[in-house]
């Protein structure tokens, strides 16, 4: 008779730990794979829309241009890319603090997790920092009452602010409320800077200005070889410029002023774009503060030695999943809002 070869097929028999994973970390992943799913349905909703929308998208290089303590000095997506560097940096810390763990160092894991926690403060901060800057506006802008954006530009194709040539003509404006308004109807922002008619006004009184529509060009060879825009407008990209008489007419169907972006208006642009901005950055930015916070009681938890005492720093490896993810998610939102 012939030997008989027996095969033994090892499966999992049940127990707390199904593929050499702790029932922790299992959980971790599957939180992560859901979250991944929500973040990938918001940035699918986001291209979809861009596309529909391509040719009144505001250009990122022109809405992204601030830096910290340069005021008027223009800078565009510095900031941005050192949030993002700031962010990808404390990822490594989290290695750092996570390898540490693993070799039972105490002093390290500390050290390595402040550091990650005061990289996801500066990010956070600096998130908050980039939201005001993008609330309050730079320019200013002039919606008709088609729905049509109007920005400023002058005959170099340069971008031109409202407070540069508009005066405030002597009347006082107040916000509209229900007890002192007519047919009580509420305005739901504060009133902006300048009205419609002292807009018009200007204009009039500065022939050098034109209107720059939201529509978007691509630059042909002929366009390269125009004056005017090898002037200001020499770009992949840029905004139609409208001449003198065609920008007084659209001037003379304006209907309201916009200043900054909110949910109702957005100077740079089509309003989804700061609908989609607030949205998904915000999203991220509160699973940022919450990583920091959960970092915090992890910190102190290292400190105070109960990991020590357990033996095991297996909490700092599963913190250390969810802050991976939030900066892989990050380059994520980064290429679809800042560089595509």
């Amino acid at each position: 008779m012939g030997a008989t070869a027996t095969t033994e097929t090892k499966v999992w028999g049940g127990g707390n730990e199904p593929m050499g994973a702790s029932y922790g970390k299992l959980m971790m992943w599957f939180f992560i794979v859901s979250d991944a799913l929500t973040f990938s349905g918001f940035l699918a909703a986001y291209g979809f829309s861009r596309f529909k929308f391509i040719e009144t998208w505001p250009l990122p290089d022109e809405v992204f241009t601030h830096f910290p303590f340069m005021h008027g000095v223009t800078a565009p997506m510095y900031y941005v890319a050192l949030m993002t560097f700031i962010l990808i940096f404390s990822s490594v810390t989290m290695v750092l603090a996570v390898d540490a763990g693993h070799q039972m160092k105490q002093r390290k894991v500390a050290f390595y997790m402040l550091l990650t926690i005061i990289g996801g403060l500066i990010f956070v901060g600096s998130q908050a920092w980039e939201w005001k800057n993008f609330i309050k506006g730079e320019y200013g802008a002039i919606e008709t009452k088609g729905g049509s954006l109007l920005q400023f530009v002058n005959d170099k194709g340069e971008r031109v602010k409202l407070d540069d040539f508009v005066v405030q003509l002597p009347e006082e404006r107040e916000v509209l409320k229900r007890s002192n308004a007519t047919w009580f109807q509420s305005e739901a922002q504060t009133p902006a800077t300048y009205s419609v008619a002292e807009v018009q006004a200007a204009f009039k009184a500065h022939p050098e200005l034109r209107v720059r529509t939201e529509r978007i060009y691509q630059d042909t060879e002929a366009d390269r070889k125009d004056a005017r825009l090898e002037q200001g407008l020499n770009k992949k990209k840029h905004k139609e410029v409208l001449n003198r008489e065609a920008s007084q007419k659209m001037i003379d169907n304006s209907h309201i002023v916009v200043e900054g972006a909110n949910l109702y208006r957005n100077e740079y642009g089509s309003k989804l774009f700061a609908d989609f901005f607030f949205f998904i950055t915000g999203f991220h930015g509160f699973h940022v503060f919450s990583g920091v916070i959960i970092n915090i009681i992890i910190f102190f938890n290292v400190l105070l030695g109960t990991y020590e005492r357990r033996r095991s720093y297996e909490m700092v490896e599963k913190v250390g999943l969810y802050w991976h993810f939030v900066d892989l998610v990050w380059v994520f939102v980064f290429t679809f809002f800042y560089l595509v």
